[in-house]
């Protein structure tokens, strides 16, 4: 077995392992800091909406000498507002000038052919109108909030309220940097930008509901079990799947990052931009927020019911009186005799995947029973 494999073996069996919910408030800063520089990002600079989302026109011309730079000039002078030229493959240009009335589109393009030297019959224009725009982004926005609604809803019925509220703020934490990372570089959003946010979001979901269905099973009839807090659960759930989630994340983030540095940056294919930018730093922030974000805070919210802080002194009383008297803090401190009926019958909680926590330890007989 390679040794990412015995790693993860040793992190799903709960023999290894790293303290993410105890150290919740470091990722909470972290977070904090970087949406709050998305959302100055945003503030300041703004979104580069598409034509789509604002109307404009876009013109494509044959095969041309004149230089990016020169065709920019031009595009700017004869429209009197910001142009984006992209060389094509063909040797032609594509010139996008958003914001300006479709009733200029004509004098544009006369303008265009002359200062390219190109017939004005072999300039292709399309227009989009703003109000068809404006369209476009109402149905953006009223497709993200039916999803958000909708994954709320179904988290609430399959798990529990503080999960859905969990990784609604998971999803809102992935949308927030995924959009302000866009306005400090400054890429164009278009409707393949909405299309990779809402692909982000149904990743960063599954992600983030792998753990939760793992806490879940672990978590059944916790309150009949002194070994451990729930916290203490919710960090073998994560554990537990962590080299997966790694995984997964590596293996999505590999084409992703082939079609940003190589189909946008190296061939300039701006389409190639707008669709994977938006999918690189999404799927990212989500693994992110599936570990570090969703899990600790369902914690929390779940740390604050006066059943589980019952639950916790009484874990910790025990571990007390174990230590005082020599003992591990975390075995019981007298264990009655082995009982097959007792093993069949202990709670999921012990350990992961339904596996009591002794036999993960090697001992030959199980912790998880209760004096």
């Amino acid at each position: 077995m390679s040794k990412l494999g015995t790693l993860g073996a040793r992190l799903h069996r709960g023999e290894i392992g790293y303290d993410f919910v105890g150290k919740r408030k470091i990722w909470y800063g972290i977070s904090i800091l970087i949406t709050i520089t998305a959302i100055l990002g945003l503030t300041v600079r703004g979104l580069n909406m598409g034509i789509e989302f604002q109307g404009g026109a876009v013109f494509t011309t044959q095969k041309t000498s004149v230089s990016v730079a020169d065709a920019e000039k031009y595009a700017e002078e004869a429209s009197g507002h910001d142009a984006i030229v992209q060389k094509l493959g063909n040797g032609g240009l594509r010139i996008q000038i958003a914001g300006i009335e479709t009733g200029k589109s004509d004098q544009i393009k006369e303008d265009l052919s002359k200062d390219l030297k190109i017939d004005s019959e072999k300039i292709a224009a399309d227009l989009v109108g703003p109000s068809w725009g404006d369209q476009i982004a109402n149905k953006a926005w009223q497709g993200l909030a039916i999803f958000m609604v909708l994954v709320v809803i179904y988290l609430a019925i399959a798990f529990e309220w503080r999960m859905a509220i969990a990784a609604l703020v998971a999803l809102i934490h992935d949308i927030t940097i995924t959009v302000g990372i866009y306005a400090l570089v400054g890429f164009e959003v278009t409707p393949g930008t909405v299309i990779g946010l809402l692909t982000i979001l149904g990743y960063s979901l599954y992600d983030t509901v792998v753990v939760f269905d793992s806490l879940k099973e672990q978590t059944k009839d916790i309150t009949k079990q002194t070994r451990w807090t729930y916290s203490e659960i919710a960090d073998r759930s994560i554990n537990g799947t962590l080299v997966r989630s790694i995984n997964t994340t590596v293996v999505a983030l590999l084409p992703v990052a082939g079609l940003l540095f190589i189909g946008g940056g190296v061939l300039g294919a701006g389409m190639l931009n707008d669709i994977s930018l938006s999918l690189f730093v999404g799927l990212a922030a989500g693994a992110y927020s599936s570990i570090f974000i969703a899990t600790p805070l369902v914690a929390d919210l779940k740390e604050r019911e006066p059943q589980m802080k019952a639950l916790k002194k009484r874990v910790l009383a025990k571990r007390a009186a174990a230590a005082a008297k020599g003992e591990s803090a975390e075995a019981p401190v007298t264990e009655a005799p082995y009982d097959e009926e007792a093993e069949d019958s202990a709670p999921a909680v012990v350990g992961p995947r339904n596996q009591p926590a002794s036999r993960n330890r090697g001992r030959g007989r199980p912790s998880g029973k209760r004096r």
